[in-house]
């Protein structure tokens, strides 16, 4: 087989792969552009006449500017929270190889596979008085986060040489000096790659502010999507409008991101 033969067979496949993601991203689109009774076809033909305004009803049908702000608040303290404890305990793990310290990080690791116990979470969060507030969900979204942003701290510390924090100390940085103003500023790529991780593992979670959230008014903007769907149920328009306006933000952060993300965990597999 020639190399262009391999160039087309390479190109054929990747166009079929895309089109698992174009097509239903289209379908999506153009069907929350249709009139009501249009949408109700699901089907993939273009509307008679566009529906721009199916947007701005659905933002006012559905409270989609107040769950917009709970989805950016959640997750953005959330990413932050998790970015700053994850990175101090990956530098504590890294520069100290003592039994314990390897069970520690065995510990974090764990939690990329254990599955989350929602009736315990529950309890947890009754007993701390955090149970249906902003205070709880973020605390459970950045718990979330944790194990993985360990796992990805680790392998950066693993490239930044231990003579540098002892050049540090000679010069008079204490602890939080050391950490935050000479190593911190090493795992931009780490750092960004955590947050936008994390930002876009809060904002799709639709499970845990169900179990964690009994008021609607603090639900975010993938849960607007069940709330809307149930009370228009045959408004399939409005129901696509309200999937384009939840997946718009993360897909603009994701794009500004991704070249962070790839150096971020390449660098950490590197490690």
């Amino acid at each position: 087989m020639n190399n262009n033969m391999k160039k087309v067979i390479k190109f054929v496949f990747i166009a079929l792969l895309s089109c698992v993601i174009i097509f239903p991203l289209y379908f999506i689109i153009i069907n929350s552009l249709k009139t009501v009774e249009e949408s109700r076809m699901l089907n993939f033909s273009l509307p008679s006449e566009f529906q721009w305004g199916n947007y701005i009803e659905v933002i006012k049908a559905g409270s989609l500017v107040r769950a917009f702000l709970n989805s950016m608040l959640m997750a953005g303290v959330s990413s932050i929270i998790a970015v700053l404890v994850s990175s101090m305990a990956s530098y504590a793990l890294s520069r100290r190889r003592t039994k314990v310290h390897n069970m520690l990080y065995v510990y974090f690791f764990l939690g990329l596979i254990a599955p989350v116990n929602y009736v315990t979470t529950l309890f947890t969060l009754k007993f701390l008085h955090l149970q249906n507030t902003y205070l709880g969900i973020i605390l459970e979204f950045a718990t979330l986060g944790i194990p993985f942003l360990v796992f990805l701290y680790y392998g950066f510390f693993e490239n930044i040489p231990k003579e540098l924090d002892e050049a540090a100390v000679i010069d008079g940085c204490g602890p939080f000096q050391l950490f935050f103003k000479v190593v911190f500023p090493l795992l931009k790529p780490a750092t960004i790659t955590g947050m936008v991780l994390n930002f876009l593992g809060a904002w799709n979670d639709f499970v845990t502010p169900l179990y964690l959230l009994s008021d609607n008014k603090k639900l975010g903007m993938t849960n607007s999507i069940y709330n809307f769907f149930g009370e228009h149920f045959n408004d399939w328009n409005m129901v696509f409008a309200d999937i384009v306006l939840t997946v718009a933000p993360i897909v603009i952060i994701y794009i500004c991101g991704q070249k962070y993300i790839v150096s971020g965990t390449s660098g950490a597999v590197k490690g």
